[in-house]
């Protein structure tokens, strides 16, 4: 057999070129269904959205007793009132409440009276040390986008949410064939001139580390017949092979003949050292990388491709655990008597890391899952400032966080839809999302804190919406609002509509129970105009003062039967499958500052707006009516 003289290939035009090919013949990972259970570390092959609440009834966050809110109206230090025995209930942390009561005041502030009748001084509001239903997960809310790492704590949000079986990404099984006469298995005593064979240990604990699977194949001796039917056999069992040794130019190195007898070659030779004799080949969408003998030489090909090969099956990437100092968006308060660990969601926005704080609530399991890093709060401190820099350990690596796109505002459905468009489409791009109202989305703005932010802010003057806010709060210009979509706000309603509720002055009658929206929601502004509009005093409506984050748990309430009405958006009611009194259609932009507009993460952004797969999802969702997404409505 003739030799070849090697071909020597940049090492990043190989890498490129190889994937490309593998590509082109059919590469794709192979998935597979897992209970959840069993899901920890597994790589996602779509979306994952809850089936259930979580919780899934109103439970009791305190120890204590739980009360009809109106029966304690009045009460004072100076003038209490002596519940009854059938006026309260004793619970526990997590007990259900009945439908008949709707707070519950901690044990601490009761007074016991002789005949077991309750004293209180204080009256208690509606819901108050209640956990409603969805707080920490709403059914229809996405868990866990597209090719992302199943977390511990993501394991426990999808049980929360009622999530029993997962589709997954199939661990791809690697075969590593050890080629050669005079090597031998490992042993104690080796004869003279015995080579231990041990580098098919060391690259299966390689890519095993790297999530795949792998077979160590008994040893071939260099026959090139031999080593032909090893191979193939191997392709039959695994998904990538490597040959290893026989890849240079000796007299009994037969594995790029091998190679190209099974399938084909790309390139025989890199532009590396160790490592130059590696052989890129492939048969169909199988890869077979012959790799050199001598042991850091085939460790360093398999990190150049094996990985970079897994690292294309798994469109994921590994997450490091580092500490590094960030601004905080939000002011954190904390008791003096413990230490404190506040989950945040991280992005870096003009060159600064930027941590936005997640829900605190011990039992939101959700949160840690959605966790980008950690604050910690030392005991005997009080916590930190909006503005100040503290440090964080890191979740997520740096290359990640680089690559996040940091949404901070109004809360809808459809930026779970764009999170899971974006990094499915790029898997080295993420978004992080924080729900803190239109309002809270300009102010992040303003502060250099956020690459976008929804916002559907009502001008009650002349009925337009967004212009007014963002002329006030940016006098300077800066800005580009761009549009998003006109969607449908109204009045969420209990299924059926039992209570007859038409319209805003419904509510009002007896027996409404309302839930609202945050103080500085787009949805709470057009709400608090409505009422204005009708001359309804917000004292009027009961539960008015009852917040929710989120447009899916308003509806999660209603559904549940803790509440009969709140004011959201069409897709979260069709998600419930809650009748609807539609009130308008509403504009919903991005305002995004002109520091963010040129980066990948917007210009993708774009192009996902624009595209067909983003109408496609928001006509299933309902309630959107998409006129010209993503083009600039007004640079400011």
């Amino acid at each position: 057999m003739a030799f070849e003289y090697l071909t020597n290939i940049p090492l990043e035009k190989a890498r490129a070129e190889y994937i490309e090919t593998l590509k082109n013949n059919g590469f794709s990972p192979k998935t597979e269904t897992v209970a959840v259970h069993l899901s920890s570390g597994r790589i996602t092959a779509s979306p994952v959205y809850a089936a259930i609440c979580a919780p899934h009834y109103p439970a009791s966050a305190m120890d204590g007793i739980t009360v009809k809110a109106a029966s304690t109206f009045g009460a004072s230090e100076t003038t209490p009132i002596i519940l009854g025995k059938d006026d309260f209930i004793v619970v526990d942390t997590g007990d259900p409440i009945p439908d008949s009561m709707d707070a519950v005041i901690m044990i601490e502030d009761v007074v016991w009276t002789d005949d077991k009748c309750a004293k209180i001084f204080a009256p208690a509001s509606p819901w108050q040390h209640i956990r409603q239903i969805g707080e920490d997960i709403c059914a229809g809310e996405m868990i866990l986008a597209s090719n992302m790492k199943i977390t511990p704590s993501a394991v426990g949000a999808m049980l929360a949410g009622g999530v029993m079986e997962v589709e997954v990404i199939k661990k791809p099984i690697v075969g590593v064939i050890p080629t050669g006469d005079e090597i031998v298995p490992p042993t104690a005593d080796p004869a003279p001139g015995d080579i231990i064979e041990f580098n098919s240990s060391i690259f299966s604990a390689m890519v095993k580390e790297w999530g795949a699977e792998a077979i160590a194949f008994p040893i071939v001796p260099d026959k090139f017949d031999k080593i032909k039917e090893a191979v193939e056999n191997a392709l039959d069992k695994c998904d990538i092979v490597i040959l290893n040794a026989g890849s240079s130019a000796g007299r009994e190195d037969f594995s790029t003949e091998v190679i190209r007898s099974v399938g084909n070659v790309l390139y025989h030779g890199i532009a590396i050292k160790p490592g130059k004799p590696a052989i890129l080949g492939y048969k169909e969408n199988k890869p077979i990388l012959g790799v050199p003998g001598y042991p850091v030489s085939g460790i360093i090909v398999i990190e150049q491709f094996i990985k970079l090969i897994l690292e294309e099956w798994y469109a994921s990437s590994e997450k490091g655990y580092i500490y590094k100092k960030a601004i905080l968006a939000r002011t954190v308060v904390s008791g003096l008597k413990y230490e404190e660990f506040v989950r945040v969601r991280l992005g870096m926005v003009n060159g600064k890391l930027v941590a936005s704080p997640l829900n605190r609530g011990s039992g939101v399991v959700s949160s840690f899952m959605k966790a980008d890093g950690i604050l910690e709060i030392p005991q005997g401190v009080e916590g930190y400032e909006a503005g100040e820099e503290v440090n964080i350990r890191l979740l997520r690596n740096e290359n990640e966080l680089s690559n996040t796109l940091v949404a901070i505002g109004s809360h809808d459905p459809l930026l779970d839809e764009i999170m899971d468009m974006l990094h499915s489409s790029d898997p080295t791009m993420f978004m992080s999302s924080t729900h803190t109202g239109s309002m809270g989305g300009i102010m992040a703005v303003k502060r250099g804190e956020t690459h976008i932010a929804g916002t559907h802010l009502l001008d009650e003057a002349d009925g337009s919406y967004n212009y007014s806010y963002i002329e006030k709060y940016f006098p300077n210009g800066g800005v580009y609002l761009v549009e998003c979509v006109e969607r449908t706000q109204g009045l969420m309603l209990k299924k059926g509509n039992p209570l007859n509720i038409n319209t805003i002055s419904d509510l009002k009658k007896d027996g409404v129970r309302y839930v609202n929206r945050q103080k500085g929601s787009g949805t709470r502004i057009l709400t608090d105009y409505l009422c204005k509009k009708e001359n309804i005093a917000f004292s009027d409506i009961y539960g008015y003062d009852r917040e929710e984050l989120t447009h899916t748990s308003v509806a999660a309430q209603i559904a549940s039967d803790t509440a009969d009405a709140g004011m959201g958006i069409y897709s979260a009611a069709k998600l419930y499958d809650l009748d609807f009194v539609p009130v308008c259609m509403e504009q919903y932009d991005l305002l995004i500052p002109e520091s963010a507009w040129d980066t990948p993460m917007v210009k993708r952004l774009i192009e996902v707006l624009k595209s067909d797969e983003f109408r496609s999802r928001l006509d299933s969702l309902g309630g959107y009516k998409l006129t010209n997404p993503g083009e600039v409505r007004r640079h400011f």
